[in-house]
């Protein structure tokens, strides 16, 4: 099962922490952890080279952990982030509940 906290402050999500493989399918074939997957780093990719967000950003590949911690923001990228973590949250929500089996979604 893969662990999602969705840690928020003022209302805005400041950081996301996966942890664990879903265990949907065979390591490599896991299209529900692909799925988990592509949704976060492509939410990172964006705050990171769209909105040009400089990230805490932490990945191990061998346990399936991923941490994003953003910094404090100017109310105009504040924004940017909000709308690229707002979609990620919303895809990331879909997704568990459709297989809440196998990804626990924490919202603190």
């Amino acid at each position: 099962m893969t662990k999602v906290g969705i840690f928020k402050k003022d209302g805005s999500i400041v950081c996301v922490e996966c942890t664990g493989h879903t265990g949907y399918g065979v390591e490599g074939e896991d299209i529900v952890c692909s799925a988990l997957s592509s949704i976060v780093q492509t939410a990172a990719l964006g705050l990171m080279q769209v909105a040009g967000i400089d990230l805490d950003y932490e990945t191990r590949e061998e346990d399936g952990y991923l941490k994003m911690t953003l910094p404090e923001l100017s109310k105009e990228r504040r924004h940017d982030a909000d709308m690229i973590l707002n979609t990620m949250f919303l895809g990331i929500f879909d997704l568990h509940e459709g297989f809440s089996d196998f990804i626990e979604l924490e919202v603190k």
